[in-house]
């Protein structure tokens, strides 16, 4: 079996006009071979993953027809678990690697989906490609690419799990966006260089190290390894284990103060109490230990009380230029212990799930100028001292903030904007693209009624074949969502299925469920709000926090969580952060399906609309 061809290091750019330049991407190196109808994923090593990541499997099948006269096909690519378009998380596809259980691969495929990005083509219709020069293997496979219609460049939005790796001419201009969005390097190629399998100065990779402060807590004499922590809170977690880096003399004074004044806490292991601080490189954080670390240099000057999971975090998110935080330890949600730097670490962490909702829609914010649960102002309009990289819209006189990338997310955090809501339908339309019932029991106590609305209503969906979402609206109820193609419905039009779903099911149910906008007249029953639903009108974002005490954030469900055990206090900030690292994003898939979601829409529409017309 062909081994893949290997990269040296460097800490440079190289400067000639015979270099290409890619993203570096953490994940697992493979080759996919397709010699006939099913193909196998093989790994560096030769291992077969193919059984581990089942969705690169069916999609193979779903465009086999399109691919079979180009087989016998080797192409060499990376699985990624895509944050945003050059950014892979580790940590994801390590797990998923891992796994044995056949049901929780299914399950991880679904909510954790991989993508096999290419970037080299060996093999096609059984001719060997490897002796040619890169730039040739290239175009051709950026025509079969082209030929199968499947995406030249990385896009994690994009729905084909197989994706093309685009090159770029520019090293420097790429490494730009590589540092800006937190990837993990860049890899350049000489365009003559041949595919060799073996470690090649012709394949060059530069990583963007991040730099870690860490207390030095511990030694083990047996392997050399020195055990670095942070605080987290008042206690101390160990965040990495690292000898490399050190020189001879560092590591054999290290060790000797270690053993000389340390506490012997194993046979052949020592601890100081905190008190040498050290500065670690790495290329990211799996949540447990700092990946491929190595000393940098010790810090004389710094306290082991600055050297905290919170600044931990910070160094692995760094700020964008444009962005200077201010008053960074304000306390915002005291409930949950979460300052400023905790929230806007939050949305740098939750951005690739937030902003596709943003993108092209008119934002309003509520502002919490003390902190949550204190005052607070609605703002539409944009103030007169936003920075100029703020995009806006005018609309009905109102100059309207488009928020539609990460740095003026963090902005809007930056001004304690802690709610986020959106209309129905991005700027270019008047028609809605999704529509949106938000189930709001008379307290959050009576969250059973919505749990119990939701399901019901799912039911109905189901049996109309259209595709659902749910989400907690931060608060006390539910909203359920309704993906539609764009420009293709009028609020006219859903109006008429809302106000039919949501009649009928307070019918079924009228001791439960009402449609009574007045508070007074509900009687302790649900309000199915649809009347929201409209133009000119707007709904919490999903992921957006809310401005309550709680530090509560409006959080995409995955339906078989709808159960007695769902309450809402379950998804606070720091929660539904862990909660997208295992178990992914329940919206993945909103934007996908969504021609056969109006055919079954248009459907339903025509059903209801000859009933109206019924005498």
């Amino acid at each position: 079996m062909m081994k893949p061809m290997l990269l040296s290091s460097t800490t440079t750019i190289p400067s000639r006009e015979n270099w290409l330049f890619e993203v570096k991407y953490d994940g697992y190196r493979c080759l996919l071979v397709w010699e006939k109808e099913v193909p196998r994923l093989i790994s560096r090593s030769g291992k077969d993953l193919t059984r581990n990541f089942p969705e690169i499997l069916t999609y193979c099948k779903s465009i086999y027809e399109d691919i079979v006269d180009y087989l016998p096909l080797i192409i060499d690519g990376e699985l990624v678990y895509l944050i945003n378009d050059v950014q892979s998380d580790f940590s994801v596809v390590q797990r998923r690697g891992k796994l044995r259980s056949i049901e929780k691969i299914h399950i991880c495929s679904r909510r954790l989906p991989i993508h096999y990005v290419v970037f080299d083509l060996l093999q096609i219709k059984g001719k060997s490609l490897t002796e040619q020069p890169l730039c040739k293997r290239k175009d051709a496979l950026e025509k079969l690419f082209q030929d199968l219609s499947l995406p030249i460049g990385v896009n994690r939005e994009e729905p084909p799990l197989i994706q093309c790796l685009q090159i770029s001419s520019d090293g420097h201009k790429l490494w730009e966006e590589i540092v800006s969005f937190n990837g993990e390097g860049m890899i350049a190629k000489k365009k003559k260089s041949i595919y060799t399998s073996s470690r090649s100065k012709e394949w060059l990779k530069l990583k963007n190290w991040r730099f870690i402060d860490v207390i030095i807590t511990s030694y083990d004499k047996k392997n050399g390894y020195f055990h670095g922590s942070v605080y987290k809170e008042k206690d101390l977690v160990e965040v990495t284990i690292f000898r490399h880096g050190l020189s001879q003399e560092e590591a054999q004074t290290l060790s000797t103060l270690f053993q000389k004044n340390g506490e012997k806490v194993g046979k052949e292991k020592w601890a100081l109490s905190p008190s040498i601080c050290a500065r670690v490189s790495c290329i990211g954080f799996d949540g447990k230990q700092l990946r491929e670390p190595a000393f940098h240099s010790f810090l004389i000057d710094v306290e082991p009380q600055s050297c905290t999971w919170r600044s931990l975090h910070r160094a692995l998110n760094p700020l964008p230029p444009q962005i200077e935080l201010t008053h960074e330890d304000k306390l915002i949600w005291p409930s949950i212990q979460f300052v400023k730097d905790d929230y806007i670490l939050y949305l740098q962490q939750v951005s690739p799930y937030l902003l596709p909702f943003f993108k092209n829609r008119l934002l309003t914010v509520i502002r919490y100028p003390h902190g949550a649960g204190g005052e607070s102002f609605f703002q539409k309009n944009c103030p007169e001292y936003a920075p100029s990289f703020i995009e806006t819209a005018i609309k009905d006189d109102i100059d309207y903030i488009t928020c539609n990338d990460m740095t003026s997310l963090l902005w809007l955090g930056n001004q304690l904007a802690l709610e986020f809501h959106i209309p129905f339908q991005p700027i270019d339309t008047r028609n809605p693209t999704e529509i949106v019932f938000d189930l709001d029991p008379p307290s959050v106590e009576h969250f059973h009624l919505a749990r119990t609305a939701a399901l019901q209503m799912k039911e109905i969906f189901d049996r109309f074949s259209l595709i659902s979402y749910v989400k907690t609206s931060g608060n006390k109820g539910l909203q359920l969502y309704i993906p539609l193609p764009p420009n293709q419905f009028s609020y006219k039009e859903t109006r008429i299925f809302s106000e039919f779903i949501s009649h009928f099911l307070c019918e079924q149910s009228p001791d439960l469920f009402t449609v009574e906008r007045l508070k007074k007249n509900r009687n302790g029953r649900l309000y199915v709000d649809y009347i929201q639903h409209d133009e000119g009108k707007t709904i919490i974002a999903p992921y957006s926090p809310r401005g309550h005490d709680k530090g509560l954030v409006a959080t995409p469900l995955y339906w078989e969580e709808v159960t007695e055990s769902l309450h809402p206090d379950q998804f606070t900030l720091p929660n539904v952060v862990e909660r997208l690292r295992d178990q992914g994003n329940p919206f993945k898939t909103f934007n996908e399906h969504l021609i056969k979601q109006g055919k079954s829409f248009r459907s339903v529409l025509d059903q209801l609309m000859t009933l109206q017309k019924e005498p």
